[in-house]
């Protein structure tokens, strides 16, 4: 009964978040809007169309992503978390976020040379195509070490190695626009439209709700392999669901955001906290809620703390985030060594 009422709060708590944190967004920036303008404006009753463009068109797309892509990257880090047996493993971390980074930059850089525009779907593709090639080369760092601390170290090399291509090919860039790649390679929510909006959000709401249907064999595999193979679990079917579904959620965040640092890492860890359990069927929602409010309130400090000069999101999550792995860390090396 006590756990019931804990998860209960921890939801609607998370829910109160994420309602006001919204509204601050779409409220707060370089032009403050009140209330009343954008009850006005959602009303139909404003004659202010300056205040209904920079609400409708740039304000309330950029809050959808931040909601969609922090909850997404938040899932994605569980994911791996629990396929690594690791709580510092993450998209951001492992370097895939990094590879997916580079794929995208490019095929835009290629793109752009011959004159086109990238759609949407075809940033999404590029982007989850080089998170599965991350992803491999992380897997096959794991089938030959042991030691996770390796295994993360390796990770974080190839995301330097693949970060440091992505800022040649945008440093030596001649095309104005193709040298603008830089804010997104630094991490943003600015930019995206409704159109970004249909497309991420058709992407993740199908993947999150595999993510969600993989919820009992995930508490299986955390008991061990033997045990979730004695319970029914295809352990060959369910890796290549994690590797295929991690995979898609950081790629659509990379693709539309850029890399964002540490909170597929520190949300799920701060969920287990607040929900006291790691269960993945309470984990699942409980980390995209999280993550979802953790980015609002990114976002909202990186755009207004230093307006008009706009902060990337890396920077701020990074702030957040970093001091929470670091205690992650040292809790681990305290328990190893009482052991």
């Amino acid at each position: 009964m006590k756990r019931k009422l804990r998860y209960t709060g921890g939801f609607i708590l998370l829910s109160i978040c994420l309602i006001l944190f919204s509204l601050l967004g779409i409220l707060c920036g370089s032009s403050t809007v009140s209330w009343q303008q954008l009850t006005d404006i959602l009303l139909h009753r404003s004659t202010d169309e300056s205040a209904a463009a920079i609400l409708l068109q740039i304000r309330l797309p950029r809050v959808l992503a931040a909601i969609l892509l922090g909850g997404a990257l938040s899932v994605s880090g569980l994911l791996l978390q629990c396929f690594f047996n690791n709580p510092i493993a993450g998209p951001f971390v492992l370097g895939i976020s990094s590879g997916a980074k580079l794929s995208v930059a490019l095929v835009m850089v290629a793109a752009l040379q011959q004159g086109f525009v990238l759609h949407s779907w075809a940033m999404i593709g590029a982007s989850f195509l080089g998170s599965l090639l991350s992803m491999g080369w992380v897997l096959l760092l794991s089938g030959r070490v042991r030691s996770m601390s390796v295994l993360v170290v390796g990770g974080v090399m190839t995301g330097y190695i693949c970060s440091a291509v992505t800022e040649l090919i945008v440093a030596f860039a001649d095309d104005a626009n193709i040298v603008n790649l830089h804010n997104w390679s630094m991490g943003t929510f600015s930019g995206t439209d409704w159109a970004d909006i249909r497309a991420m959000s058709a992407v993740l709401c199908a993947a999150l709700v595999l993510s969600f249907s993989l919820s009992k064999p995930l508490g299986a595999y955390q008991l061990g392999e033997s045990y979730a193979e004695s319970v029914g679990v295809d352990l060959r079917k369910f890796r290549a669901a994690v590797i295929l579904l991690s995979s898609i959620l950081a790629a659509v965040v990379t693709a539309f955001a850029g890399p964002v640092s540490f909170v597929g890492v520190a949300v799920p860890h701060l969920m287990k906290q607040l929900f006291g359990t790691a269960k993945p069927i309470v984990m699942i929602p409980a980390v995209f809620l999280g993550g979802s409010v953790v980015c609002l309130v990114c976002d909202l400090i990186a755009r207004t703390a230093f307006a008009p000069t706009e902060l990337s999101i890396s920077t701020v999550t990074a702030v957040f985030g970093a001091p929470i792995v670091i205690r992650m860390l040292l809790r681990r090396n305290a328990h190893g060594a009482a052991r």
